[in-house]
């Protein structure tokens, strides 16, 4: 089984995955909005789950959500996230 939070792809793979322009990709970076695995000589790696990441920024945007809104969904539905699982391993 394959970690999906081991980076993996290439920026340009991971741009062609998300259907986006790499330097958008970067832009993201910058914002907080994903933090992608660097290899030992700083080129970035991308997860499956960071591709998952870029293509619901995508669709945020196409809700016509501005990259501040953006960053407070994520950040909601990342702690939703772990706030399952706790629920999870507690029953």
């Amino acid at each position: 089984m394959t970690d999906r939070h081991h980076g993996v792809f290439a920026i340009s793979v991971a741009a062609e995955m998300a259907s986006m322009e790499i330097q958008n990709l970067r832009v993201y970076e910058r914002r907080g909005l994903l933090q992608p695995a660097r290899t030992s000589g700083g080129s970035r790696r991308y997860s499956t789950a960071d591709v998952e990441r870029l293509c619901r920024i995508g669709e945020l945007l196409a809700d016509g959500l501005n990259l501040v809104g953006i960053a407070r969904v994520l950040a909601l539905e990342d702690r939703i996230e772990v706030l399952e699982q706790q629920l999870t391993d507690a029953g």
